[in-house]
């Protein structure tokens, strides 16, 4: 396998938009190895439905497209990225505060924290920003 293998999307901010991220990123890992009915991949298509249900939701119509990034470095490392064009960034609600949605960061932030992984906002030059979380790539023997 290559030191360095990436793949990108760019889609509408639309709510049919978060399955479509979520069927590329899992074809996209198909074709690196990562067998579909693992737990690693469970876990990678959550992150990713919640990263991109996020920018659909929370751009407020000021993000027209987002951009789902992935990479993965040397066979040891996989980072998963979603950009819009919104200036705001993700905010971490008051565990005080009771409403049926706003929980996705904490969900994300848990799950790659459980995974070894860790997760990074970062500003693009357009103002926008990309939610990256990066994860140790496991990927289980075939035999």
């Amino acid at each position: 396998m290559a030191d360095h293998q990436e793949a990108t999307v760019t889609l509408p901010t639309d709510p049919v938009s978060v399955s479509s991220a979520r069927r590329h990123v899992a074809r996209t890992l198909a074709q690196w190895g990562l067998p579909e009915d693992t737990e690693f991949a469970d876990i990678i298509r959550l992150i990713i439905s919640e990263l991109a249900t996020n920018a659909v939701q929370h751009t407020f119509g000021q993000s027209p497209t987002f951009t789902v990034d992935l990479r993965l470095e040397r066979d040891e490392e996989l980072y998963l990225g979603v950009t819009d064009s919104h200036p705001r960034w993700p905010q971490r609600l008051p565990a005080a505060v009771r409403q049926d949605n706003g929980r996705g960061m904490v969900i994300i932030r848990a799950l790659a924290k459980e995974r070894g992984g860790r997760l990074q906002v970062t500003p693009t030059a357009e103002g926008g920003k990309t939610v990256w979380i990066a994860l140790p790539w496991v990927v289980p023997v075939q035999g």
